[in-house]
């Protein structure tokens, strides 16, 4: 079978594409023919040994799936061969066929398209238990969301309706604002045309609640500074590069919380909260209340376009690699 592979640490132009030989699932796993890959901006890191969790070489990348289950363990109870199955595996999913702990799938409902699934686990996952677990998120509340129009972002603003939050999606050109506002979002800002935290302070006077930080670098502080009495400030990542370091005192007169999300780590520590949340998104994919935009389809021999679009902070919602 082809698998896309990483073997010495690099850009996307040293990912290879080559023939290995297929595996036969363990006891409680399932093989899976892999139909569509969710790619991430953490798959620009891991190829460059530059996430935290550095797989042993050679490996795969891409973190999510869906597919067909193709064998069953002897040992699982609750998938069968042709089950169509979507998850987070942490890496290896670029490849025809993948072999997955069976307890880290979940069935796709009947009308949701493999590309829509396979983009669901990562981005939309953390999303929802950011706001819902980590956040506590309530309606009538306002939500801000920085580099809303990347992958977690669509996902901040199409889940903070669902809850009922008033969201305020920020991106850095009137493009990507244009493509938010067509996702529900109530109000836009370009932290690139005016100060974030002005801009904020602007809209609301009294401050965000919530803020959704998958950005980091320069933006973190000025959102800090625009969170209103009891704000919470979710760290979801620095695609910025830049980790940002914070003057500690601005939590403090606000009384406010900063919260790391870690979601990879919670669908280990949390598995039962992790399967609902994965339910919870499906139902509402499958009932339109979710519309993840998939911003293109690519064929293994484009990763590198793909992986590169992502960095380059190009991609208004998400990309899938098919086979």
């Amino acid at each position: 079978m082809r698998a896309v592979l990483c073997k010495a640490p690099g850009g996307p132009e040293t990912l290879s594409i080559e023939e290995v030989a297929r595996v036969k699932p363990g006891p409680d796993q399932v093989a899976v023919t892999v139909k569509a890959i969710g790619l991430n901006f953490f798959d620009t890191l891991i190829i460059k040994g530059k996430y935290q969790i550095k797989p042993e070489m050679p490996f795969s990348p891409g973190g999510e799936i869906a597919g067909v289950v193709s064998e069953a363990g002897a040992d699982v109870a609750l998938l069968k061969a042709g089950d169509r199955v979507m998850g987070y595996i942490g890496h290896g999913g670029a490849r025809e066929e993948a072999i997955v702990a069976a307890r880290q799938l979940s069935l796709i409902p009947p009308g949701l398209s493999d590309e829509i699934a396979a983009g669901l686990s990562i981005t939309y996952g953390t999303t929802l238990y950011a706001l819902k677990d980590r956040a506590r998120l309530k309606p009538g509340e306002t939500l801000a969301v920085l580099g809303a129009s990347g992958g977690v972002g669509q996902a901040a603003v199409e889940i903070g309706k669902l809850m009922g939050a008033k969201v305020i999606a920020c991106a850095s050109s009137d493009d990507k604002l244009a493509f938010c506002k067509s996702l529900g979002a109530d109000e836009v800002l370009n932290y690139q045309a005016q100060n974030l935290k002005d801009g904020l302070r602007t809209l609301r006077k009294d401050g965000v609640d919530v803020v959704y930080d998958p950005v980091g670098g320069e933006l973190t502080e000025a959102a800090v500074r625009a969170l209103a009495w009891g704000g919470r400030h979710l760290v979801i990542g620095f695609a910025q590069g830049e980790i940002p370091k914070l003057p500690l005192n601005l939590v403090l007169l606000k009384s406010a919380d900063i919260l790391g999300v870690f979601w990879g780590a919670h669908t280990e520590r949390e598995p039962g909260l992790h399967r609902a949340n994965m339910d919870q998104l499906l139902a509402w994919a499958a009932s339109g209340q979710l519309k993840p935009h998939i911003h293109n389809t690519y064929r293994f021999e484009e990763i590198d376009e793909a992986l590169k679009a992502i960095a380059g902070r190009e991609v208004k919602g998400k990309a899938i690699l098919v086979p």
